[in-house]
């Protein structure tokens, strides 16, 4: 898959969740609109594509809130120190995850931030004939995502830690005053 393919993919999505790609493109590049094609061949040129990828309306639409996003988590393999001081390996398996988190895409805007390659990251996130073709992801992807559920990284209490330290970033040391009462 070309960078011109992956990026028609990217836009398509989140077209369909409500991003007025023809309208950020004219706003944002100040550039003249001409078709769909042009748009994303100047995108792919000269990494154009780093404005569309970390915008803040565009990764609003990718990862709507609410909305059902299934993507492809890769195999990793990582080393951590036991409560007991030994170092293990710890291997975990690829697979297909499912999510419907509120506010998730500050989280992989910050994830994307990090990340060598943006492109690669946001990758994960498109599932396309291709992969079900080459077999990278589960056949049946309702038994991966409940198999996946029993050992879920991010859980609720983890965004809402996330969405709580977002809004010290933002209000500072004053955000205790827009908490809401519980």
């Amino acid at each position: 898959m070309t960078r011109s393919d992956l990026l028609r993919a990217l836009v398509r999505q989140a077209k369909a969740n409500g991003f007025e790609f023809r309208k950020w493109y004219a706003l944002r590049l100040a550039l003249p609109w001409t078709s769909f094609e042009d748009a994303i061949t100047t995108l792919a040129s000269e990494r154009r594509y780093y404005s569309l990828l970390f915008s803040h309306e565009f990764a609003q639409s990718f990862w709507k809130p609410g909305s059902k996003l299934t993507y492809v988590v890769p195999t990793s393999s990582y080393t951590r120190v036991t409560k007991n001081g030994h170092v293990i390996t710890v291997q975990r398996r690829g697979h297909t995850r499912r999510t419907a988190q509120v506010g998730v895409w500050r989280y992989h805007l910050r994830q994307m931030a990090i990340t060598e390659d943006p492109l690669r990251y946001i990758r994960r996130f498109l599932l396309i004939e291709e992969d079900v073709q080459e077999g990278t992801i589960p056949a049946d992807i309702d038994e991966a995502s409940e198999a996946l559920s029993a050992a879920n990284r991010y859980t609720d209490a983890d965004y809402a830690a996330l969405e709580s330290d977002m809004d010290r970033m933002d209000y500072g040391e004053d955000a205790h005053l827009f908490d809401e009462e519980k």
